[in-house]
């Protein structure tokens, strides 16, 4: 593209209008779409911990909290809190184009021959600006960037910090003055440190950074000399990473323990002395480097300095957790603790370089124990002694069978069967003693790893995405709806970008490979360090709980940079063709814009959330299912952080207490969970600390099934096991460490004492008398009422918090209200649903049996009063309001509570009440809105017996043809989704069964025709 006379001095001008410009369309875009509530996921926990400065999980985001806990005083009241959190990232994720926009300016400056931002000619300004515009907007429209810019996560911000150090810096190459330009490089530096209190994946920009250094500091540029760039530039990553995050405080902490421990200063001491000397040291060596002129060491420790400052954003963790706030995860009080918050040990480490595979055995010594080696010690304060006492150590197993660069390494839950069907097939049986090879563990990082785990997620961003739905592959250019579902064919989340912004993207790629080597080897840096490093250093196990494609925005960044210089290649194409350079950029611009035009007409349906509230509502469904003064079990995040959220920031059913069984097989939890929290009292947990800390009862084995021999004489333990074990009595012997419930396992150094629960026959004594005039069970059970409850474990082992539970169970007494979430896996129950009464979106422990109620039994009257008058239902009804996958899993519960209902109403002989409770589900829940799922085909049943059977064929018919339909598009495919092939073949077979036996034998046959036909094509 060569350059025309006339040179145009207004470039800053024009770059920083259209840069605003930029601005204004994303912030205006994200504005609009962006959430009005909390989100799923992460979001409701972090609206809460900014609103009242809490601690979330490790490793915390304290500069994201206090940052959001000004945009939470906008808000007029408590119920738009979330509203103005998220629009916080709307504004970040706007800023970020706004820097994109002038980041891709100056690096089209450089792919012009000789040009300067004071040389460019009206006729270059235009491609130039085409680029800006192309690009950002692209990126501003991106599918992943997008999901972020629109909810409280901390993706948005960190997003910002990278664009702003990567423009930052290629502004300070701009800048000939060195003072200046060495006041630049300092802020970058606090920058950076900033981040830190964000995300850490603005860290790993630096070399990139470190590129344009080096292009600019030296004329010569050699092989060694790029080597040698990167070399240093990695360095100052692990210097921050190891040696600033965790070092500092881990150096502080060992410091505090031999001042306090061995020196017998008071708490503190080391942590002072420490503090002191780093300070002394940094300001020492500044004074020292100014006065001796030594610019570039001056220019590092105050870039050091200005890092350790915005990492003092870390300070509120402390500060705030020695508050002991409601959300105060792990209870980072101490400089022991909180050396383990940074380091995010409680989520364990991933080998990277060197490590087992799923299938490696541990090593054994030669009487059979496993080796183990330390990862640490452990120690916690105690003031009452003034010390810091040694309580556990972190051991790991040693393993033989290790592979160089591991990645088929994970051992937990289901992942073995995981990594077995991905590779050798589902009926695959391995061998005993079989050795995965070097093959299978490269054959896993590339189909899996790469392919599914990154270039997946850069073809939602670039070419096309099938779905909403998890695990929803890159849709081809040439796929087209036919012959697709109508659950597919109609799915929001089905775009289409015809790879128009994959392939001026690679346009865009050459174009920078043809006009500047330092250009295109700094863009690749970025876009490999962003992607596919990010993929290599996280080596992610083979299931996540949730699609991880917005760890990889920072090389989709990179690739929307390459979609707009793409614009100033297509401009040089026409060009050549005759045309000017003005007509041409001209051109170039309108071609170039159909890229982010197709991809904002594609996406905005699917990233519009306005109007959508139900993440919130669910979780106050789920606390108004509850009875005042309750203590309610849940499970994951989606069944806690928005729970969090509605009672710390909306103030919502602050009597419960939400006890969240992830968290509570910790010790911190536990203590936390015994302190009241606004109108709730203390849990009442029986045993003491020493009973629960770390390391101790993690696990509790059942003798017999794991063939131990425990201190107990045999004879009592046999009556122990066929009589049953009272469980108040066990309780005390626990907390008493009693040697009759504990026994020896392993042997030589891996010897270890353990507990034992003699029984799996458990016994509770009820004061039935009490219980009666407490008034909570209903009339016609109180013949079920007895003296004790009786119940058999199916357990051969009880984790902490199962220990915990049973201890709450037990030392409650039934004063007050015990619920389960109904979305925990059925080992939660702790095989107590026959005592469960359902009583909305929670089951409620009773103090007598129904014997044969597996998933537990109805109290419509409670029920109907909360489905119908306590529970909300915000926009569930409106058809422009968007609900993805995570939100249709929430409304599955609510249409399987209402089917409960219903039939348990009917038992009652009770049909006009079971109609009604129809009638309102279909008339707040809509299938035009949310379509029916697999408990909706009861509702046909249900018609069917209060006489509404022209409802009940209508809706038996669309379920019907949708399930048809996918099972034959599943029919079809190389590989059928399991879950969806047995869920509609379920449909079909349910439909079947409910039209024989409502006598509509046409229907009959023909469902029954249908899951004959799909059952012999597609039984798994």
């Amino acid at each position: 593209m060569k350059p025309e006379s006339g040179t145009n001095s207004n470039f800053r001008l024009v770059n920083n209008v259209a840069g605003w410009a930029v601005f204004g369309i994303a912030a205006s875009v994200y504005l609009i779409t962006v959430e009005d509530t909390a989100s799923f996921w992460d979001c409701g926990e972090f609206i809460a911990c900014a609103y009242k400065l809490e601690v979330p999980h490790p490793p915390g985001a304290p500069f994201f909290l206090l940052f959001n806990r000004i945009f939470s005083m906008l808000a007029h009241d408590v119920y738009h809190v979330a509203f103005w959190v998220n629009v916080s990232s709307a504004l970040c994720s706007a800023f970020t184009i706004l820097f994109m926009f002038w980041s891709i300016t100056l690096l089209g400056i450089k792919l012009l021959p000789g040009a300067s931002p004071q040389n460019i000619t009206s006729a270059q300004l235009i491609p130039l600006m085409g680029a800006g515009f192309v690009g950002s907007l692209a990126y501003t429209f991106s599918d992943s960037f997008w999901f972020s810019a629109v909810e409280a996560e901390v993706y948005a911000m960190s997003s910002l910090f990278t664009a702003f150090v990567v423009w930052a810096m290629l502004r300070w190459e701009l800048i000939e003055d060195d003072s200046a330009a060495n006041r630049w490089l300092i802020m970058i530096a606090y920058t950076m440190g900033l981040s830190i209190g964000v995300h850490l994946l603005n860290l790993v920009t630096i070399p990139a950074l470190g590129l344009i250094y080096y292009y600019k500091k030296y004329t010569v540029h050699t092989q060694w000399g790029l080597l040698l760039a990167l070399a240093i530039s990695g360095a100052i990553i692990i210097v921050i990473l190891e040696g600033v995050i965790p070092g500092l405080p881990s150096l502080a902490g060992n410091f505090e323990i031999f001042f306090v421990n061995s020196l017998g200063l008071p708490f503190g001491a080391g942590i002072s002395f420490i503090s002191v000397l780093l300070v002394g040291g940094l300001v020492y060596g500044i004074y020292y480097t100014q006065t001796k002129g030594k610019v570039l060491a001056n220019t590092t420790l105050l870039s050091l300095a200005f890092i350790l400052i915005g990492y003092a954003s870390y300070g509120i963790v402390l500060i705030r957790a020695n508050y002991n706030p409601p959300i105060n995860e792990n209870d980072p009080s101490d400089i022991i603790k909180f050396v383990s918050y940074l380091k995010r040990e409680q989520y364990g480490d991933r080998p990277l370089f060197y490590g087992p595979t799923f299938n490696s055995d541990v090593k054994r010594t030669s009487d059979g124990a496993p080796v183990q080696i330390s990862k640490g010690k452990l120690y916690r304060m105690n003031r009452e002694k003034g010390i810091y006492e040694l309580y556990d150590e972190r051991k790991a197993y040693v393993y033989d069978d290790n592979l160089l660069f591991p990645r088929i390494y994970s051992r937990q839950d289901n992942h073995r069967e995981i990594y077995i069907r991905k590779l050798y097939g589902a009926d695959r049986e391995l061998p005993e003693g079989f050795k995965p090879s070097m093959g299978d563990n490269l054959f896993f990082f590339f189909t899996d790893q790469l392919g599914r785990m990154y270039f997946r997620y850069f073809f939602w961003n670039f070419v096309g995405r099938e779905s909403d739905l998890e695990g929803a592959g890159g849709l081809s250019p040439l796929a087209n709806s036919q012959g697709l579902p109508e659950v597919l064919a109609q799915n929001a989340g089905r775009n289409q970008y015809y790879a128009l912004p994959l392939l001026l993207g690679l346009l865009g790629l050459a174009y920078v490979y043809m006009r500047s080597r330092p250009v295109f080897l700094i863009t690749l840096l970025l876009f490999f360090l962003t992607g596919i490093a990010l993929v290599l250093y996280l080596n992610l196990p083979p299931v996540e709980p949730r699609e991880r494609d917005y760890i990889y925005v920072g090389s989709f960044y990179v690739f929307a940079m390459w979609i707009g210089l793409g614009v100033m290649f297509l401009a040089e194409i026409f060009t050549r063709f005759g045309s000017n350079l003005q007509i041409a950029g001209i051109n170039a611009l309108a071609l170039g814009l159909i890229v982010p035009g197709i991809m904002v007409v594609e996406n905005w349906d699917d990233h519009d959330r306005s109007n959508r509230y139900h993440s919130v509502d669910s979780a106050k469904n789920l606390l108004n299912s509850c009875a005042p003064n309750a203590i309610l079990f849940t499970g994951g995040d989606n069944d806690t952080f928005p729970l969090w959220y509605v009672q710390e920031v909306e103030g919502f059913r602050t009597d419960v207490r939400v006890c969240n069984l992830s968290l509570l097989g910790t010790d911190w939890y536990i203590d936390q969970m015994k302190r009241a929290t606004y109108q709730s009292a203390a849990l009442p947990i029986s045993l003491p600390s020493e009973s629960y800390t770390t390391g101790k009862n993690d696990q509790i084995l059942y003798p017999k099934a794991w063939r131990i021999t425990p201190n107990l004489a045999p004879d009592v333990l046999e009556d122990l096991d066929k009589k049953g074990m009272d469980l108040k009595a066990y309780l005390e012997l626990l907390a008493k460490n009693d040697n009759r419930i504990r026994a020896v396992i392993g042997g030589g150094e891996s010897e270890e004492e353990i507990s034992i629960f003699p029984s799996q026959k458990l016994k509770l004594k009820v004061d039935a008398e009490k219980v009666r005039k407490m008034g909570f069970v209903p009339k016609d059970k109180l013949p079920l009422l007895k003296n004790y409850l009786e119940w058999n474990l199916r357990r051969n082992d009880l984790y902490k918090s199962d220990l915990i539970m049973l201890d709450i169970i037990a030392s409650n007494n039934w004063e007050r209200p015990i619920y389960f979430s109904t979305t925990l896996g059925n080992s939660s129950y702790l095989d107590l649903r026959e005592f469960m009464q359902r009583e909305g979106l929670a089951l409620r422990l009773m103090p007598f049996r129904v014997v044969g109620a597996n998933q537990g039994f109805t109290n419509t009257e409670i029920m109907y009063k909360n489905l119908t008058e306590r529970f909300y239902y915000r926009e569930l009804n409106n058809p422009n309001s968007y609900y993805d996958e995570n939100y249709q899993r929430f409304t599955i519960n609510l249409r399987k509570a209402f089917v409960e209902l219903a039939q348990g109403l009917l038992e009652e002989g009770k049909a006009e009440k079971a109609k009604k409770v129809v009638a309102f589900c279909l008339a707040k829940i809509p299938d035009q809105v949310i379509p029916y799922d697999v408990y909706s085909v009861d509702f046909v049943d249900v018609l069917f017996r209060v006489k509404q059977s022209k409802k009940a064929q209508e809706i038996a018919g669309v379920m019907g043809r949708r399930a048809d339909e996918m099972l034959r598009y599943q029919a079809n495919r190389e590989a059928p989704d399991e879950v969806e092939v047995s869920t509609n073949l379920h449909i079909l077979q349910r439909l079947s069964l409910i039209m024989e036996e409502n006598k509509q034998s046409k229907e009959a046959k023909k469902f029954k025709d249908m899951l004959e036909i799909h059952y012999n094509k597609l039984a798994l």
